[in-house]
């Protein structure tokens, strides 16, 4: 049987579920799991679902976080909480909460994670690969991923900013039995199946460039763009009435920042004080950006999994609350369900993504497993 006793073993409960903790036990059970992951909303249903499948699974390593959304068995998913359950036959992990992400420790995260590294001997012939589990309402993620790059320099990393929907305003994050509020948790995990990283987004750069003249780097707020108010700036730029801004706007038409060969999304959230415009990741002063244009937001995702080696057991998928909105407002909620299940997609929504030591938005991130190549 394809990946007997290897693949991981999802589940999908609803959040408002008194049983929801003693289902997902008894779904998790058979597989003893060395990993758990939680994904859920709302974040207040986490910590108590959290402590209950801590005491039943005591032997598993228990992370996660509170979403803007849920990608389950079932496809996009809202109010749930999805588990996955990673088998300690092909799987082995271990966690660390990098508390208080909002004032910065470096020097202590950097300290956390060699010692993770170092009481975590490799297992020979197991790949290795990390989740990041980062506060989204914290705005460093940026400096969380450099930290962790520099700790375990080569490791793969992929994960999602925590969310709670479209508040904006608190996210939970869990490690073991225990909410670890205003921290990042980051999971190092080996295994003995192949893992591949996997990356798609929907948009392409326009000829239309503007100049960064203002910005709140602390509250990644852009004040002004070409020396005009931001908002009144970008939408000359895309062409929409500037008194009618809305986030489905902001999906369609995303500024783009160009490192190196590529551009990656620096997603819009809303509108800021006095004519700004809040992102979901840090911006400077200076900083020259493109106006993207939004593609088929499914075009090309069945090729970017297509092009994996082999089939995955599972795909570990972190996929922007934009994307969502994106793929709802054109009516392809269906299409992208199909794909997930196609592909056995689980993860959650979020608000931001990290993948290859960079901090992403309006992006599909993922990490695909698979059944090694050789005997």
């Amino acid at each position: 049987m394809e990946g007997a006793g290897l693949s991981p073993v999802t589940l999908g409960v609803e959040a408002a579920d008194p049983q929801a903790a003693a289902t997902l036990a008894r779904g998790l059970e058979g597989c003893d799991p060395a990993l758990v992951l939680l994904f859920g909303s709302p974040r207040t249903a986490l910590d108590p679902l959290a402590r209950q499948l801590a005491d039943g699974l005591p032997e598993a390593c228990i992370a996660g976080c509170s979403s803007a959304g849920e990608i389950g068995p079932q496809g996009y998913q809202r109010g749930t909480v999805v588990a996955i359950g990673f088998p300690r036959r092909a799987f082995r992990a271990r966690a660390v909460a990098l508390r208080d992400q909002q004032a910065i420790p470096v020097s202590a995260w950097l300290s956390e994670l060699r010692q993770l590294r170092d009481a975590f001997p490799p297992n020979p012939g197991w790949s290795r690969f990390g989740v990041l589990l980062a506060d989204g309402t914290a705005c460093h993620e940026d400096v969380v991923v450099a930290a962790i790059d520099a700790a375990l320099p080569g490791l793969p990393v992929v994960g999602g900013s925590a969310g709670d929907g479209l508040a904006f305003e608190e996210s939970c994050q869990i490690l073991g039995g225990a909410v670890v509020p205003g921290a990042a948790v980051f999971v190092l995990v080996e295994t003995a199946l192949e893992v591949a990283e996997v990356s798609f987004a929907h948009f392409s750069p326009t000829a239309r460039r503007a100049v960064v003249t203002r910005a709140d780097p602390g509250r990644r707020e852009i004040q002004e763009l070409n020396a005009e108010p931001a908002a009144q700036e970008y939408a000359r730029l895309a062409g929409l009435d500037p008194d009618r801004l809305e986030r489905a706007d902001f999906a369609r038409h995303p500024l783009l920042l160009k490192t190196g060969r590529r551009h990656h999304v620096r997603a819009i959230r809303g509108l800021g004080e006095d004519g700004g415009l809040r992102l979901l990741s840090a911006i400077e002063p200076g900083t020259v950006l493109t106006l993207g244009q939004a593609g088929d937001v499914t075009e090309g995702f069945a090729a970017a999994l297509d092009a994996l080696p082999r089939p995955p057991l599972m795909v570990l998928g972190f996929d922007c609350i934009l994307r969502r909105l994106a793929v709802e407002q054109a009516g392809m909620t269906e299409v992208m369900t199909d794909l997930f299940g196609r592909y056995r997609v689980c993860g959650f929504n979020t608000y931001g993504e990290q993948i290859s030591g960079m901090h992403v938005n309006q992006t599909f991130v993922g990490l695909a497993l698979m059944e090694p190549a050789g005997p």
